[in-house]
């Protein structure tokens, strides 16, 4: 039978190679890079993201979080810090989703999509011919100062759940998750990945207590969900059946 894989986790804001070299002690699997922001936490330079992002091992995935929305500003963004995924934290046009796999077909391309309603699902076929994965999140892009991650705040899980579900691509939630429900977080969504920024530090600084307490509590949710679908194998997330 095969075995439900493991959730992914990826802790962004990351601010320095300390920082980097922390988050990957404890297990992230990739470190967000936060580029300018018109709001929101853990900003940094092109210069240090470029660092932090030549300094991760493999296998490691370093996200260029992007504020760009055309796609000659994302790839040259993309060529200013050479990360291995860039991630689009606003709904681009279509068409420039499009051009810019033309432009930088080798670097991982996630669209952030915030879940402000359940017409969010709508976008998951205008962005999948053009994309490798989604973040759903709890920004705000439509406020006069959009906010575009980074909130802490939970969005509805309902519909981050039907998002999963309809998805054909790995999908990796974000907004509010902590060391205290991200467990729930797991079983509700079944999501590929999860992405965090404040629910791991204390005054904007990690801090390796609730970096443990956070991936022990992922952990043990795949080990509970891994052993209620060997029960039953109907129960089996339709997305971990595919990566």
């Amino acid at each position: 039978m095969e075995m439900r894989a493991r959730t992914r986790v990826k802790i962004c804001c990351i601010s320095s190679q300390a920082e980097a070299r922390l988050a990957i002690q404890y297990g992230a699997d990739a470190l967000g890079l936060v580029g300018r922001m018109p709001s929101g936490p853990g900003v940094i330079d092109d210069d240090a993201i470029q660092a932090i992002a030549a300094a991760a091992p493999p296998p490691v995935a370093t996200f260029l979080l992007t504020s760009q929305r055309s796609a000659e500003g994302i790839a040259a963004h993309v060529a200013a810090t050479g990360p291995s995924t860039v991630q689009i934290v606003t709904q681009i046009n279509p068409v420039e989703s499009a051009r810019l796999s033309r432009l930088i077909p080798n670097v991982r391309r996630v669209q952030v999509i915030h879940i402000e309603g359940p017409e969010a699902i709508e976008l998951i076929d205008v962005y999948t011919p053009y994309v490798h994965a989604f973040l759903i999140d709890s920004g705000r892009p439509s406020l006069p100062v959009p906010e575009l991650g980074g909130t802490g705040r939970v969005h509805d899980w309902a519909v981050s759940a039907e998002f999963v579900r309809r998805s054909t691509l790995p999908v990796f939630l974000a907004g509010g998750l902590t060391p205290e429900n991200v467990a729930q977080a797991i079983r509700d969504v079944r999501p590929y990945g999860l992405d965090l920024c404040s629910g791991v530090r204390i005054d904007g600084k990690l801090d390796p207590a609730k970096l443990q307490k956070f991936f022990e509590a992922v952990r043990n949710a795949d080990a509970e969900i891994s052993a209620i679908e060997h029960q039953d194998p109907e129960r089996r997330g339709h997305l971990n059946e595919r990566v």
